[in-house]
């Protein structure tokens, strides 16, 4: 009798042990394929995200080309203004094209497009840096129009990659280099607004000193 238990306890241990094994196969196959599909998923999402990083730099540089065409559109209008065809017509003339400049810039300065650039404490330091150098010299530009145009140039040299026509400002350079790389174009972008605004100041200077000359000659002429 007692034998009989013994070989039924037998008999039934060895029916639980495959039993056994077989659920244990089947949590070890339940959590390979739970990683198999976190794999699958985390793969999906980075995918995604490395899709989105791409159209929000495609978004940044479209509003920073919007920033950009913001600034012509100003300094077109305000060199339209200040040209010497504008010196050149009838006075009503002159107040109707002014009206209409005024429009324009007006609605161009209802658009506010910012693109703000990310900066560790160094790079807003070199940023303040560089842009009181270019104040220093502004500041200055009715002192000595000349001076202040070649220390611009040298800045201006500074910020390019191509062979400079004159002398480079090594220590701006290096304070540049220490801006981060959106600063550094906005920084040379101002540059060459700055130079541009100079080089037609000289233009309207050489005219305007041209008609002068002219104008004596005449009288001379009449006085002879």
């Amino acid at each position: 009798m007692a034998q009989a238990r013994i070989n039924a306890k037998a008999s039934e241990g060895a029916q639980q042990q495959p039993q056994q094994q077989q659920q244990s196969g089947g949590q070890l196959r339940g959590r390979f394929y739970r990683s198999t599909s976190m794999a699958d998923r985390s793969s999906r999402l980075l995918e995604n995200l490395d899709q989105l990083e791409l159209r929000v730099e495609a978004f940044r540089d479209a509003a920073s080309a919007m920033e950009q065409e913001k600034e012509i559109l100003l300094e077109m209008i305000h060199n339209i203004q200040n040209s010497q065809d504008m010196r050149h017509i009838s006075e009503g003339e002159r107040e109707e094209l002014n009206l209409t400049a005024n429009r324009l810039m007006g609605r161009t300065l209802t658009v506010e497009v910012s693109v703000e650039t990310i900066r560790n404490a160094q790079q807003q330091e070199s940023l303040l840096h560089a842009t009181k150098m270019i104040d220093e010299i502004v500041n200055k530009l009715l002192d000595d129009l000349e001076d202040a145009k070649m220390r611009l140039m040298s800045l201006y040299g500074a910020c390019t990659s191509d062979v400079p026509a004159g002398p480079i400002d090594q220590k701006f350079q290096s304070v540049v280099i220490g801006c981060a790389i959106e600063d550094q174009k906005k920084i040379k972008r101002r540059l060459e607004t700055l130079l541009r605004n100079l080089e037609n100041s000289e233009k309207s200077i050489t005219l305007l000193e041209h008609q002068k000359s002219s104008v004596r000659q005449s009288c001379n002429s009449k006085q002879d």
